[in-house]
């Protein structure tokens, strides 16, 4: 059940979309996250609220072991599509609405449906997700928490920062309920600004090539572009058929996918969408590998510059798994990461929040998905063929990554893994154990690509 705060209770009053006949109810927990119809819902790419992927290897802490550090690299909750977006959805409502007198069928929650989505920021749901969140990091790590809380970061969207207060929020309410006083709640919480010219390792924007540069700002598009022509057309001639004199487009279309989960964590609850029952359940396996496809050519292993959009976090991540100070040339503030107040070493627990598209840099800076081959632009694979890449697995609104370090019996040195949506990650890049763990020292000898600098020297062509 969704652990409701009072001020998510108040903020369910103000739902951004209604329809006439409300599904039931879904059911939520703050480990496994969304699981109302599995199949449908976790088939929306980097929209899909955060669910727990399933992991080939046990992600309880293992016997013998002791946890002495742990960062989360989160992504914020769900929010309202981007201004641009809700432009585009509301016309092609408005184009349906216009043009159509009667819906009847699974279309009829169309003749009361009431647009009023936002622009930019977090639902109800969204935050209510990162309460969860905070709650789901105690309860793993609480003996850690005990001893102290959180160093946090979060890049300066609005969204974003407040993703961070309300993960802090969960944090506190399970610390105390746990019997604990917290008498510095709120903790303070970095913010990064975003914006030209800022250094910011939690958001992509300074490697000039990759932004604007040919071919690899519009990779990522591209490859959707050329995988929507196997299965888009079809789609759209069905809602034509359906709809007569309404001429919907593929932007249309694509639009329409986009409604259901945006519909969705609209509600307070999560409730499923009307929207999301215009598809079968096979065309929201083709619209999740349309999405991934974004990803995966857009900012991680298939664009030659995406995994350099994330080395500066990567080394950040090197400096606390050592503690010294961080060495690089590329992302980091370095007035910030200079400072022992607002970049410290030492401590156990670390959080920082960011975006969907700078976190899928930073699993590709860090080797996760190195065995995951290109994926097809023209034929579609399922996330277990792509050695556990997907959006929805990797980068779901309030998605985390989880850096672990412990001590166990009978090891030398500490032991490093990462846990992604609760999958703990293969590590093949260091060798990893049967538990998904490699040395610190190993882990480390492993990331020279962010050690040294990656791509950087081609982000700014002469």
């Amino acid at each position: 059940m969704l652990f409701l705060s009072c001020f998510a209770l108040i903020s369910a009053l103000f739902i951004h979309a209604s329809w006439s006949v409300q599904p039931p109810r879904c059911v939520d927990k703050p480990e496994r996250g969304y699981q109302c119809q599995p199949r449908l819902s976790h088939s929306w790419g980097q929209y899909s609220p955060f669910f727990s992927v399933p992991s080939e290897l046990p992600t309880s802490i293992p016997p013998k072991c002791n946890v002495t550090f742990a960062q989360v690299l989160s992504r914020h909750g769900a929010r309202d599509p981007t201004a641009s977006k809700t432009r585009l959805y509301y016309s092609t409502v408005q184009k349906l609405q216009t043009n159509v007198g009667q819906f009847r069928g699974k279309y009829a929650f169309m003749n009361t449906f009431n647009y009023t989505l936002g622009a930019d920021q977090l639902t109800g749901f969204g935050e209510q997700q990162m309460i969860d969140s905070g709650v789901a990091f105690y309860n793993r790590y609480k003996g850690l928490a005990k001893q102290g809380n959180p160093f946090i970061r979060a890049s300066g969207e609005d969204r974003v920062i407040e993703s961070a207060r309300n993960f802090s929020q969960g944090f506190s309410q399970a610390k105390t309920a746990d019997g604990t006083s917290d008498a510095n709640y709120p903790y303070p919480i970095l913010v990064i600004p975003e914006g030209e010219g800022f250094n910011n390792t939690l958001n992509h924007g300074l490697c000039t090539e990759f932004e604007e540069g040919t071919p690899y700002s519009s990779m990522g598009s591209k490859a959707q572009q050329t995988f929507l022509a196997t299965f888009l057309p079809t789609v759209m001639k069905r809602l034509n058929r359906d709809i007569p004199d309404v001429n919907l487009t593929a932007v249309d279309t694509v639009n329409l996918f986009d409604l259901c989960p945006f519909t969705t964590v609209a509600s307070q609850l999560g409730v499923i969408s009307p929207f999301c029952y215009l598809f079968s359940l096979d065309e929201w396996e083709h619209y999740n590998y349309y999405q991934s496809l974004g990803k995966y050519y857009g900012y991680g292993p298939g664009n030659p510059l995406g995994s350099t959009q994330g080395i500066g976090f990567v080394n950040e991540l090197i400096a606390r798994l050592s503690g010294k100070a961080v060495n690089d040339h590329t992302t980091i503030n370095r007035t910030l990461d200079g400072s022992q107040v607002t970049f410290p070493l030492g401590e156990a627990l670390y959080v920082d929040v960011s975006h969907d598209n700078d976190m899928t840099s930073i699993f590709s800076a860090l080797g996760l998905y190195n065995s995951t081959r290109p994926l097809s632009n023209t034929s579609i694979e399922s996330t277990e063929a792509a050695a556990g890449y997907s959006a929805a697995w990797t980068v779901p609104f309030a998605g985390r990554a989880y850096f672990e370090k412990m001590e166990c019996a009978g090891e030398k040195e500490e032991l490093v893994r990462i846990i992604v949506n609760n999958r703990v990650m293969p590590m093949q890049m260091c060798g990893a154990d049967r538990l998904g763990r490699c040395t610190r020292t190993r882990f480390i000898q492993s990331l020279s690509f962010a050690a040294e600098g990656g791509r950087w020297d081609l982000c700014f062509a002469v």
